[in-house]
């Protein structure tokens, strides 16, 4: 079924080296395939193709020359790619894929503040994982402007202090959690069990992929990175592609079932406990 398949990234690349690079060879410019998008995460699938998907490149260019770049794209864009329609809907509209925008413009408009600047902590912890997921990710085809590059290197990951206050962060959110599924199943609640469980576990995968210096997507892209090879690929892989120690994201289902073991053992203890005479105790 997927045999013929090309990942976004992969068919945005070969786009613009084809098709775009040409049309806007005297415009000073940088091009990539960033922000939303599944293919941004090498996420992408057949089933992907039939929404927000299709040959695509965000162009960025010199205050002033936007208007400029657009008429030489609309002008020469051909009405397929590689079998692939360059016409297509995206979040509702109905347009090509080629997004002419100035770099600082777009970044504040992702992030909430431009990183070309001076980055304080407060710009890096109100910053969604996701948006610092979709600037980071994907792939920069040419940095003409040459602060593409010099950006995504900047936001590649936290500063060493912000990361393990945002550890510590994660971790407590865990720690406030975590008793809940045992504390249901001691009442009987096993579906109260169940989705705590399940909630505790999807903590747990953001906290094993903050350790591994990897911004956690959204929950539907979490799910596909856990259980794909390619997702256990990249788990392994640290923030430069380096080789690291597997990290928990796969084990999601045990780890439920232990939660929900650790509750029923906790409801069997408290069944064969002698219960205590508390008038007794009292002087």
């Amino acid at each position: 079924m997927m045999s013929g398949f090309v990942p976004g990234l992969e068919l945005s690349r070969a786009y613009y080296a084809d098709v775009v690079a040409p049309l806007v060879a005297d415009i000073p410019h940088s091009a990539a395939l960033i922000g939303p998008g599944s293919e941004v995460l090498a996420f992408d699938t057949q089933r992907s193709a039939d929404h927000d998907w299709g040959p695509r490149v965000l162009l960025f260019v010199p205050p002033g020359a936007a208007a400029e770049a657009e008429a030489a794209v609309e002008a020469g864009l051909p009405s397929f790619f590689r079998g692939y329609p360059t016409v297509f809907a995206q979040h509702g509209q109905v347009r090509h894929g080629v997004r002419v925008a100035e770099l600082g413009g777009w970044l504040s408009s992702r992030l909430g503040f431009d990183p070309r600047g001076p980055i304080t902590p407060l710009d890096w912890l109100s910053a969604p994982w996701q948006a610092l997921a979709e600037v980071t990710c994907g792939e920069v085809f040419h940095d003409g402007l040459e602060e593409l590059n010099r950006v995504r290197a900047a936001l590649r990951w936290y500063p060493d202090d912000l990361w393990r206050y945002v550890l510590a962060c994660q971790w407590q959110r865990i720690g406030q959690e975590e008793s809940f599924p045992g504390r249901c199943a001691e009442v009987g609640d096993e579906l109260g069990s169940a989705t705590l469980g399940g909630r505790l576990v999807r903590e747990v995968m953001r906290l094993a992929l903050l350790q591994r210096r990897r911004y956690p997507p959204l929950r539907q892209v979490a799910r596909q990175r856990a259980g794909s090879p390619a997702g256990r690929r990249r788990a392994r892989r640290g923030p430069g592609g380096g080789a690291g120690r597997p990290h928990l994201a796969g084990s999601g289902g045990g780890s439920q079932r232990r939660l929900r073991a650790a509750g029923r053992r906790a409801q069997q203890d408290r069944a064969h406990r002698p219960r205590r005479d508390v008038g007794a105790a009292l002087p």
